[in-house]
């Protein structure tokens, strides 16, 4: 069993040895870690490429574009609108492979006109214990995983993101707005951006981890079990219910299983 510095010198070789690379970079935790890392090893043969789309909320595309102006890594935003692909706005069981397949092609196709060598995300070993249909584009396109490659979980990421003094190593962990919504519920911009304004609100009250799984009228929350008292408290029940009212929902409720990734796959296994 291999330590975390025996990992991270790993995942620097195999760095090293993709020569140049156009990474994949949302401005989560796993893309920021690899996108430094990256940079570190080879520098300005590292390009990071930023897709924009209603699924990505502005806050995040800004985190990107300031992470990259810090640290001097050359940066490219590209338009991949997911709604504009076929059969995703009804929200199939491979919606995310519908998505991660048009966003990866453009990226290679950037890549080549760029002059690099490969295309790298920053899916890590937590990402193979859910259903990630996904990864099956990583595959079929040939994208390189590098923080699978060396075998880092989610956990050692923040870790070594902290010692490298990232200040994403505490970031809530993030997926695209798209995976709000149950299965086979039809996905419109207007319903994204419901769930964005609903999101950016409880992250503005304090909370850390949150998701806002939309159910037509209903909003169902998650957030860490450690913070139900904070939103059992009557002025933020009420700031919550009456701004989520304005958003359009009629119904809210809290989860009380909690914060948890992929709970919307939960309906796959009956």
């Amino acid at each position: 069993m291999k330590n975390l510095q025996e990992k991270y010198n790993d995942l620097k070789e195999y760095i090293k040895s993709l020569e140049s690379v156009a990474v994949a970079f949302s401005s989560g935790v796993d893309s920021t870690f690899l996108l430094k890392v990256a940079h570190e090893v080879l520098g300005d043969k590292v390009l990071a490429v930023t897709a924009r789309s209603c699924s990505f909320p502005e806050r995040e595309l800004k985190e990107a574009l300031a992470f990259t102006a810090a640290n001097g890594i050359a940066h490219r935003v590209v338009d991949s609108e997911e709604l504009d692909i076929e059969g995703f706005c009804e929200n199939p069981v491979n919606r995310c492979y519908l998505c991660k397949h048009e966003l990866f092609t453009k990226i290679k196709a950037i890549a080549e006109e760029e002059g690099l060598r490969e295309v790298a995300e920053g899916s890590n070993m937590d990402d193979t214990g859910d259903y990630r249909p996904g990864l099956a584009a990583v595959r079929e396109l040939g994208v390189k995983s590098p923080l699978r490659h060396a075998g880092l979980y989610k956990e050692e990421i923040r870790q070594l993101s902290r010692e490298l003094g990232l200040p994403t190593w505490e970031k809530q962990s993030f997926a695209c707005l798209s995976s709000r919504f149950p299965y086979g519920e039809r996905i419109t911009a207007e319903k994204l951006k419901m769930v964005d304004e609903a999101e950016q609100l409880l992250l503005d009250l304090g909370f850390r981890q949150v998701r806002v799984r939309h159910h037509d009228t209903l909003a169902r929350i998650e957030i860490g079990e450690d913070q139900f008292p904070m939103i059992m408290e009557k002025e933020i029940r009420s700031r919550i219910y009456a701004r989520f009212r304005e958003i359009g929902f009629i119904y809210v409720s809290l989860d009380i299983a909690g914060y948890r990734t992929g709970s919307m796959n939960e309906t796959l296994d009956k």
